[in-house]
């Protein structure tokens, strides 16, 4: 008798993987928050998107423990803190059955201490059933506020999160949502996401979002990550990592662990591609003009 196979649906697999993690969490005693996804409320969740993968908000302390616990039990790592955004907030996974998760330490955009932030959120969470699972999720102004701060990171695409999060809502959710963002010190990306970054000009990391939002060249991006460190130390490592090879996406790019010739190669190239980036983005604006 021959073995059949049965392909589920994502947003199904994205359920259960959703579930799967917060019964993990649970048995470790570990405070997650699903955020984004199937965890967002309908109401703000246009045409109920799920989304392509799980993404859970940690304590910032408790990720230690739930790095280990997810590596034990069948989720290998796939990108890193370090490699996988130039905000270095969260570390991706992937597990045979459950897919893609990506797991935060603090959200970007939001420049309260992230332990703080965290119970800020923690403070107003409620509990929703995924896969039958009670899950634990932001209260409903949280959850617009983060979709907004996420779709500030999503230039040249449409945006029907910020529809339905802030162009469709109340005065009243408005003003709840504008209350949460100042608590959270989160003002520049939220203004990114609302189309107001230009208020914003004199803040530290107002070139940051100001790429992040309508897009930019690699160059552009470190320099704009290197003016929105906190302090000069923090500029400076952020300045000694920008030559350096993202060896995560290497290896995405390539299907395979990195040798050390690849490393390289890619070293030698990265300057030479900043070159032809710099002198496109010349080109481009003296078109403009």
């Amino acid at each position: 008798m021959s073995e059949s196979q049965v392909s589920v649906p994502l947003p199904v697999r994205l359920r259960f993987g959703h579930a799967a993690v917060q019964h993990l969490a649970r048995q470790i005693g570990v405070d997650i928050l699903h955020i984004k996804g199937a965890a967002v409320d309908p109401s703000l969740r246009p045409g109920n998107y799920a989304g392509s993968d799980v993404d859970v908000l940690v304590r910032p302390e408790h990720v230690p423990a739930l790095d280990r616990a997810m590596r034990q039990h069948g989720w290998r790592l796939y990108s890193t803190f370090e490699y996988g955004s130039p905000f270095g907030h969260a570390q991706t996974y992937i597990h045979d059955a459950w897919g893609f998760i990506d797991l935060h330490r603090y959200f970007p955009g939001i420049r309260l201490e992230p332990e703080r932030a965290f119970d800020v959120f923690w403070s107003d969470r409620q509990e929703i059933e995924i896969a039958a699972v009670g899950c634990l999720v932001p209260g409903l102004a949280a959850q617009a506020v983060l979709l907004l701060l996420n779709a500030a990171r999503a230039p040249h695409q449409p945006r029907p999160d910020v529809s339905a999060a802030w162009r469709k809502a109340s005065d009243e959710q408005r003003r709840e949502i504008e209350r949460l963002v100042g608590r959270l010190h989160a003002e520049v990306a939220f203004a990114a996401a609302t189309g107001t970054l230009e208020r914003h000009r004199d803040a530290r990391d107002y070139r940051l979002w100001k790429v992040a939002s309508e897009g930019g060249s690699r160059t552009e991006e470190w320099w704009a990550r290197i003016t929105a460190a906190p302090g000069v130390w923090a500029g400076l490592r952020v300045a000694a990592r920008a030559p350096l090879v993202n060896v995560d996406h290497l290896a995405h790019r390539l299907g395979r662990i990195p040798r050390r010739r690849d490393i390289v190669l890619e070293f030698i190239r990265r300057p030479l591609r900043a070159v032809l980036e710099a002198a496109r983005a010349i080109a481009r604006k003296a078109v403009r003009r």
